[in-house]
């Protein structure tokens, strides 16, 4: 269990976050995350609810990802009944920033005058969101200051817009100040995610959260994202599971989250039948997604996840000499009797079958994700190119012949021609809306504990 190395530690002390800052998410809610391409594109949301799926697996919730690339607060206003409040939230998650704020100008001559005005244009177009999340009924909102631009990596033939990070600071000072007023929660990315990037740059000056173009976080920054914000839900310290059991008398000391019983014990071991309320949480190794370099469970390198949030914890006391730990009949490994005594975390041992059950469920989730963003890419076709046209929910000859008529001047509507010519066809989308409630449903089916015999046998 002694996992943390002394980078490890230091790292630590730049990502504290405070008590709780957010209500946990509830059975029956809707929580709806808001954003721009950091949301849309990204992966936190749908950790997040991979830790639901697996740590709360009879919650009956929903995580539905609102983001829409190149967002502004401006953008954001403009779809709020469209795309945001027609999802019937209970719980709603709203960050902007990056775009507010503006990019090349900083490296220009008048930098100082255009960031005052980018921030003021920014708090202008909340204040107007503002009022509309205040006539809202019944839904708990919660602010999130969001993941910082990377001005200190050297990254070669990107030059940091200087002075840009600054400006995004005030905004998520605002958005905080705007909780505090209204009641309403607030998480912070921005400054835990600036400390971890600048302490990993210490001895990389090349490192960044980002995927090299500063802005968007690579999978492992999402990572932490999702981690800042169950840490912000008071989430730490909940185990998957902790056992104790004394060998020399067969008993149960302890069973947190979990029921242990037929404990048998022979001369060569003792063996257990262990039946968990939650599943570890799987972290995938590879990178997915749209740019990204590295994967999920490179997080672990930054943040004190498995240390916190994923401890499925054996501690066997009365062992002398080199035991093997078997699940189902599965050979975990080997271990002295006084690492047993100290404790293992079952949730590092990727090849028990809780682990592989709990890996069904996270590729399930990957695949619904998979959709939501060919859904999220429809919908910047829809608020991106199509509204400020006057085609808004046209879906007809007429919306294609205009991304046709203007996908040389804008890429973007061309490289997602073929998805909104797809998705405009109301069968089309219907049924891959039915491909994720199906993806979700398998999801808790598949997602609730069974009962594993364990075994410590003599080496």
């Amino acid at each position: 269990m002694k996992r943390l190395t002394l980078f490890l530690i230091s790292l630590v002390s730049c990502v504290a976050v405070s008590a709780q800052t957010a209500v946990q998410f509830k059975d029956g809610d809707r929580a709806v995350f808001v954003g721009n391409s950091i949301t849309d594109g990204g992966h936190y949301h749908s950790y997040i609810w991979l830790y639901y799926m697996t740590r709360f697996p009879y919650m009956d919730l929903n995580v539905s990802n609102a983001g829409i690339g190149g967002n502004t607060a401006a953008d954001i206003y403009e779809r709020l009944d469209g795309d945001v409040f027609s999802r019937k939230p209970t719980y709603l998650t709203l960050t902007f920033g990056m775009n507010d704020t503006g990019y090349f100008e900083y490296n220009q001559e008048g930098a100082d005058k255009f960031g005052e005005k980018k921030y003021k244009e920014c708090i202008a177009n909340f204040d107007k969101i503002e009022k509309r999340l205040l006539a809202l009924d019944g839904v708990h909102i919660v602010m999130i200051g969001g993941s910082p631009y990377d001005e200190t990596a050297k990254i070669r033939d990107n030059v940091p817009f200087k002075g840009k990070n600054a400006v995004m600071d005030r905004v998520v000072a605002y958005q905080k100040a705007a909780a505090g007023r209204n009641g309403w929660d607030f998480v912070d990315f921005s400054k835990p995610m600036l400390e971890i990037g600048q302490k990993l740059q210490e001895s990389d000056s090349t490192f960044s959260l980002s995927m090299g173009d500063r802005i968007h976080p690579d999978n492992d920054g999402h990572m932490v994202m999702a981690y800042l914000f169950l840490k912000a839900q008071g989430l730490a310290g909940k185990k998957v599971a902790d056992i104790e059991l004394d060998a020399m008398t067969a008993s149960v000391v302890k069973s947190e989250n979990c029921a242990i019983s037929d404990v048998q014990k022979d001369r060569k071991g003792i063996s257990f039948d262990y039946l968990a309320e939650s599943l570890p949480y799987p972290l995938d190794t590879v990178a997915r997604g749209f740019g990204s370099h590295r994967a999920q469970a490179g997080a672990l390198k930054m943040v004190p996840f498995m240390e916190e949030m994923n401890q499925e914890v054996l501690k066997v006391t009365g062992l002398e000499g080199d035991y093997s730990l078997y699940i189902d009949g599965q050979l975990m490994g080997t271990w002295s009797g006084d690492e047993f005594a100290e404790g293992l975390n079952m949730a590092e041992m990727t090849w028990a079958p809780q682990y592989q059950q709990a890996l069904q469920v996270m590729y399930l989730n990957e695949w619904r994700w998979e959709i939501e963003r060919n859904f999220r890419d429809f919908a910047w076709m829809q608020y991106g190119f199509m509204k400020p046209k006057g085609l808004l929910d046209a879906n007809d000859r007429k919306a294609v012949e205009a991304i046709d008529k203007y996908k040389t001047q804008d890429i973007w509507a061309g490289i997602h021609r073929d998805t909104y010519a797809k998705l405009m066809l109301k069968d089309v989308r219907e049924t891959r809306l039915q491909e994720m409630d199906m993806l979700t449903d398998r999801i808790y089916q598949i997602n609730k504990p069974v009962t594993h015999r364990i075994s410590i046998r003599k080496k």
